[in-house]
């Protein structure tokens, strides 16, 4: 016999076949794609309300002594208002309860942080907003020794959530329940197995079981349930299929996490640009999410995504290849009518001011939630000093989208005399591009804005540049800089190799290291440093750094370590 959620999850996915297969009549001149098909559900609709998501991190779940310990102000009811007139409709809430839950056996919430949890919440839903709540840091500070500390974990694991199913069990249903933020078994990452599913459906089948048993609108509340790590790999999907299958229930959300293909994500072996091989591993990563749940009646909120660079600078990923990737990542995620929830712990939104850091990404994030905006191979016009200034030829990446017109300071440019469209290719005059360089200083001398029918604008910098020169210098482990006058160009990635063979550094399956872990360009104060962590792996000896800059040129040092003394010599001109 089948239950009644798996029969109605049998014949959503025999739908989505028999959609599948009807041949599209879409006229070929518009080269239209047919819709992906997204069985249609209370529960799925329920999720693309909460389309699109924002979370509220590094807040609730920082594990310091309040909500302010990693650097965040105190959140406002103005905070949360804001957010919903910036057109998010839900709210991720990260709590880590850790340091708020007494002794055993009772395990008891700190009331007032309960009554601030609550009071947040509230707030949220009167802006309109859905909510989501969770164990967040608790994953990794103690629920991972569940595989020595069974009994006592669980015990925690089930004291909490029954504390927060009573506290919020009449709330509307636009509040749901996570059961734990990124589950895992271990110290590190990455491992998995029978014995860790295990666990994590022992997890998610407790908290199912407190939730539906505890009343109110409990009985029916939307649970948000994750793999393994809340990783995207196959095997971690199938492990929690059989969790849903097991729990048989219509009122069930699965959720994963995102920060991109690794190298680009951090800038690490090369990988400045979106490339095919980044934008692949999108495609892969959410048709298996598509393929294993959307399709099979399973909806799916992608609970934070990003780019893991940004937790040391934003700058780390250059802008437009950062906008390039979100831009394509909300496509495709919402052709397979997931929903996402942009991870910000303070990186995105000024908490202070209620303003974004980066308008720009704020923009295409915004764009990208009703459609595709176009973008191009590059954002960079890089024009040497001194040299005759070409013609500027860009390919564009339209999108389906069309050039309107080209503006600088708000003003529109002429089309023929100042630019020239042929297909794609976007031609930029060396007379325009002469006159917006008059002066010949050095870094960006304007931006050309390309407006388009639809979607975001694109802007491209217009910089003056001459080779970057180094200086050679002193210093110690702990601080090294490069004295550098960047003359305009900007730093994209370096390379470190011993000069007797091999790769140094952190990482050395590569020679291409990972910037602002390694290194880090300071425009301000004209200096290129290394860091501590480059040197805790770098052998004494000579080592010779290839810095790569976005103009194409490339610059070598070379730098001695003798213990904690560095020492850096400029390559001869």
């Amino acid at each position: 016999m089948f239950s009644s959620s798996k029969l109605i999850r049998i014949l959503l996915t025999v739908s989505v076949l028999l959609t599948m297969l009807v041949p599209s009549f879409a006229s070929a001149a518009t080269q239209e794609r047919p819709a992906i098909p997204v069985p249609k559900s209370k529960i799925q609709s329920y999720v693309e309300a909460m389309q699109p998501g924002w979370n509220l991190g590094n807040t609730f779940d920082a594990t310091g002594a309040d909500e302010t310990s990693w650097g965040n102000p105190r959140v406002t009811k103005q905070l949360i208002k804001h957010i919903a007139s910036q057109g998010y409709n839900s709210i991720r809430i990260p709590i880590t309860w850790d340091q708020r839950m007494g002794e055993a056996p009772d395990y008891m919430i700190e009331p007032a942080f309960l009554d601030r949890v609550e009071e947040v919440v509230n707030w949220s839903l009167d802006a309109g907003l859905y909510v989501m709540i969770n164990l967040h840091h608790d994953s990794w500070l103690w629920v991972n020794r569940m595989g020595t500390e069974h009994d006592a974990v669980l015990a925690r694991y089930n004291a909490a959530w029954k504390q927060i199913a009573e506290r919020f069990k009449n709330y509307s249903k636009k509040l749901s329940f996570e059961s734990i933020n990124e589950p895992r078994f271990t110290d590190g990452w990455g491992e998995s197995g029978e014995a860790h599913f295990a666990m994590l459906q022992e997890l998610n089948a407790s908290f199912h079981e407190i939730v539906r048993t505890s009343g109110g609108n409990n009985s029916e509340r939307p649970l948000v349930l994750p793999t393994l790590e809340t990783n995207a790999n196959q095997d971690r999907l199938d492990a929690l299929v059989d969790t849903f299958d097991a729990l048989d229930d219509p009122n069930l959300i699965a959720t994963v996490h995102y920060y991109g293909f690794w190298p680009f994500s951090v800038n690490i072996a090369g990988f400045t640009r979106f490339n095919e091989e980044t934008k692949n591993d999108i495609v892969q990563t959410f048709d298996r999410v598509y393929n294993t749940l959307v399709s099979k009646g399973i909806p799916v909120i992608l609970g934070e995504y990003g780019l893991l660079g940004f937790d040391k600078n934003t700058g780390t990923i250059e802008q437009g290849e950062k906008l390039k990737f979100f831009e394509f990542l909300l496509h495709y995620i919402q052709e397979r009518g997931i929903t996402h929830m942009l991870w910000d712990n303070g990186q995105h939104l000024d908490r202070n001011a209620l303003q974004w850091n980066d308008p720009r990404l704020y923009g295409m994030l915004k764009a990208s939630w009703k459609g595709r905006s176009a973008a191009a191979e590059s954002d960079l016009i890089y024009l040497t000093k001194g040299t005759e200034v070409q013609d500027a030829v860009i390919r564009l990446e339209l999108n389906g989208n069309r050039l309107t017109a080209l503006r600088h300071d708000g003003r529109p440019l002429r089309k023929g005399s100042d630019y020239s469209l042929e297909g794609e290719l976007l031609t930029v005059k060396a007379g325009l591009l002469s006159r917006l360089t008059a002066s010949g200083a050095y870094g960006e001398n304007a931006e050309i804005t390309a407006d388009f029918n639809k979607g975001e604008d694109w802007t491209f910098d217009v910089i003056v540049y001459d080779t970057p020169v180094l200086q050679n210098a002193a210093g110690t482990t702990n601080e090294f800089s490069i004295p550098t006058a960047f003359n305009g160009d900007r730093l994209a990635t370096m390379e470190a190799v011993y000069a007797a063979g091999g790769n140094a550094g952190p990482q050395n399956w590569t020679s291409f290291k990972e910037f602002a872990y390694v290194f880090s360009p300071s425009y301000d104060t004209n200096g290129i440093e290394l860091t501590e962590n480059f040197f805790n792996e770098v052998n004494d000896g000579e080592v010779v750094l290839t810095f790569h800059f976005w103009s194409g040129k490339t610059v070598e040092y070379r730098i001695t370590k003798n213990g904690n003394a560095i020492v850096g010599f400029a390559a001869e001109l």
